[in-house]
């Protein structure tokens, strides 16, 4: 199932993609679910898919950022092994977290801005984890099993802002600078999400390429050291990090500008697409 959230004649809803329409849950939903978010604390999905009718073409929804309210967006920094490095390389014992607020997601064919105190905006190319079933405490073992779903995303970051400590918080959290969706593709339509492979291209040529199985943390030891400290719920997001070839590392380094296109492909989940504009 791919499950979107959207605005349709001025209304925000969510739903299904079914062929080239749109199965239109928050029509049916009502006020115990006005979202995914909620559909996903009460286990709705099924149901609201069998009730909703697929009257809407889906080329007539604008797509919003597939979460548009989760409670956590949790990062993850520098997750990538070098291509062909071993996978028993030395590897750091945790992994580096850091935290996105939900203001700075936007929507497949939405604009992410680049601020006006910055010039050094950068591209990167994410798998994201959406959370279906919260916990505390997770086992690696049983952690695919919280997962509602996969997306895209670009993690951009505004790089003088986040060289200003050694915390990344300013330079990942300017408004609009994270691009999400276009949907939420659920685990039963991948048979395995560890093979897949994430492309990012800038204006058409590849910037990043690198699969899952390059992940120095995988999904189930990242929702594992997650939820130890912090009590995972449905709708939070978790971004599991970018292959090498981001901009501030190119020689000459490469930024991003108003009128790029950033298109992000992972496969068996779907391609994201943002334009970069100025802010205002």
């Amino acid at each position: 199932m791919k499950l979107i959230s959207f605005r349709y004649r001025g209304v925000a809803s969510y739903g299904a993609v079914v062929g080239d329409r749109v199965a239109d849950f928050g029509a049916v939903a009502g006020n115990p679910a006005p979202d995914l978010v909620g559909a996903l604390r009460l286990g709705l999905i099924a149901p609201l898919h069998a009730a909703a009718e697929t009257h809407i073409a889906l080329n007539d929804v604008e797509l919003t950022p597939v979460v548009v309210n989760p409670g956590k967006i949790f990062c993850v920094g520098a997750n990538y092994r070098a291509p062909g490095e071993p996978v028993a390389a030395p590897a750091p014992e945790y992994p580096s977290i850091f935290t996105r607020f939900a203001d700075t997601l936007v929507g497949h064919g939405g604009s992410i801005l680049l601020p006006k105190v910055s010039t050094r905006l950068d591209y990167e190319g994410e798998l994201a984890v959406v959370v279906g079933k919260g916990g505390r405490a997770i086992a690696p073992a049983e952690a695919m099993d919280h997962i509602a779903g996969f997306t895209c995303a670009n993690d951009a970051s505004v790089r003088d802002w986040q060289s200003h400590t050694p915390q990344f918080t300013p330079g990942k959290n300017f408004p609009a600078t994270c691009g999400l969706g276009p949907w939420l593709v659920t685990p039963d339509e991948i048979a395995d999400i560890a093979t897949a492979t994430i492309t990012t291209r800038l204006n058409g040529a590849t910037m990043q390429q690198g699969g899952l199985s390059e992940l120095i943390f995988p999904l189930p030891a990242i929702i594992a050291y997650l939820s130890t400290f912090s009590a995972l719920s449905p709708g939070d997001l978790i971004l599991t990090g970018t292959p090498l070839g981001v901009g501030a590392k190119r020689q000459p380094p490469v930024w991003l500008r108003s009128g790029d296109l950033v298109e992000v492909e992972i496969t068996g989940v779907g391609l994201l697409a943002n334009t970069i504009a100025s802010e205002c």
